[in-house]
């Protein structure tokens, strides 16, 4: 998401329009006057709201949904002609208009389905667009659109599983980032890096993860929450390389960042992080801890959440002999959830974790045996090795 360092009337306004508020709503959502949004939006560039307006400002951009920000910063990509002002952008660009209308609309709908794990409407609504236009016939509304649709493309291919290879995460981000290159905006382009860091992660890459993510936390391309992601990100990354104690030390500040951004699913997200690193350092009971504060939040209302808490919580529970058949009933649960809903790589973690402990537990019955049933050398007559 672009971060406004200067607001003027001309990002007021088009963030109205992304929000689709009328001048008194949208006046009465900010506890200023009706008056006031009116002269921003007759001066537009030539007006500059008071600081403590301009902090208020952030805020709402801040809280807003992904769609809604998708529409502020395809607004701002256009300059002075916000894309939402359908009327004029009709006059000037007819037919071609009207379908970068309904283009931008389908990628509202396809945010929408993705945040319900809804892969193939998703994609379905993307295959409208991608044969549609040639890539030297776009002007610059249209690659925007195209950049958007490919990087969302590449959010599908995540979720699903299919991380690295000539249809997956990795391609398709990497071409998403190079449009937002050659459209000039940064800020798509750090988010970008971010996804590609993610990729890095979900492939093995841990090492090379776990640097770009340190890097991309000071990365001022991006905006405080993504930053906060990055930090969270990079001790996701030291705990799979089994520094639990740095990692740690990493997630507690996250964990402030995202309450202080008021992200209640960011700060859920991350308790299932801290809980999985106290677990790795044998602090069994505040990893049940964290995950009752991340359960208690109330914030799995999708699929993907579900199974994501679900497969933390029955990790943790494998760690206790007195609690293993719970865990792997919660792992059996939300692998039937991860499979139902095409989480092909949130099913490839649940089978890794389920295989990793019936191998430790096999183990664990097998030295059992050799100590309750090998005579030992001194008892059998023979020689202490």
């Amino acid at each position: 998401m672009r971060v406004v360092h200067h607001w003027t009337g001309l990002e007021a306004r088009s963030l109205r329009l992304a929000m689709r508020m009328s001048v008194r709503a949208f006046a009465e959502h900010l506890g200023v006057g009706a008056r006031t949004v009116s002269k921003w939006e007759k001066l537009l560039t030539a007006t500059v709201p008071r600081p403590d307006t301009q902090a208020i400002l952030d805020t709402v951009l801040a809280r807003a949904d992904d769609a809604t920000r998708l529409r502020f910063e395809a607004n701002l990509s256009q300059g002075e002609q916000p894309l939402w002002e359908v009327g004029r952008h009709r006059q000037a660009t007819g037919t071609r208009g009207d379908q970068y209308e309904s283009w931008m609309d389908d990628l509202d709908r396809v945010v929408i389905a993705l945040s319900r794990q809804d892969f193939a409407f998703a994609e379905a609504l993307l295959g409208r667009w991608s044969c549609r236009f040639q890539l030297e016939e776009l002007d610059d509304r249209g690659l925007y659109l195209l950049a958007r649709s490919t990087a969302l493309l590449g959010d599908i291919r995540r979720d699903q599983g299919a991380v690295v290879g000539p249809l997956s995460a990795q391609r398709s981000y990497s071409e998403a980032r190079a449009l937002f290159i050659r459209l000039g905006i940064p800020r798509r382009v750090g988010r970008l890096d971010l996804s590609l860091a993610v990729v890095a992660e979900m492939s093995g890459e841990l090492d090379a993860a776990a640097r770009r993510y340190e890097a991309l936390a000071e990365d001022e391309r991006l905006d405080h929450r993504d930053r906060a992601r990055a930090r969270l990100w990079v001790g996701t990354a030291l705990s799979k390389l089994g520094e639990y104690g740095h990692a740690t030390y990493v997630i507690k500040p996250a964990i402030r960042e995202f309450e202080n951004l008021a992200e209640p699913g960011d700060w859920s997200a991350a308790h299932q992080k801290l809980a999985l690193a106290h677990r790795g350092r044998g602090e069994f009971d505040r990893a049940l801890d964290c995950i009752a504060i991340s359960r208690d939040s109330d914030t799995t209302d999708t699929p993907m959440a579900r199974v994501r808490l679900e497969t933390a919580q029955g990790h943790i529970l494998l760690s206790d002999s007195a609690t293993r058949d719970d865990g792997m009933r919660l792992l059996d649960r939300a692998a039937e959830a991860a499979s139902r809903s095409g989480l092909d790589h949130q099913l490839r973690s649940i089978e890794g974790i389920k295989s990793e402990q019936e191998t430790w537990f096999n183990g664990q019955r097998r030295n059992t045996w050799r100590t309750t049933h090998v005579p030992s050398p001194r008892s059998s007559g023979g020689r202490p090795s």
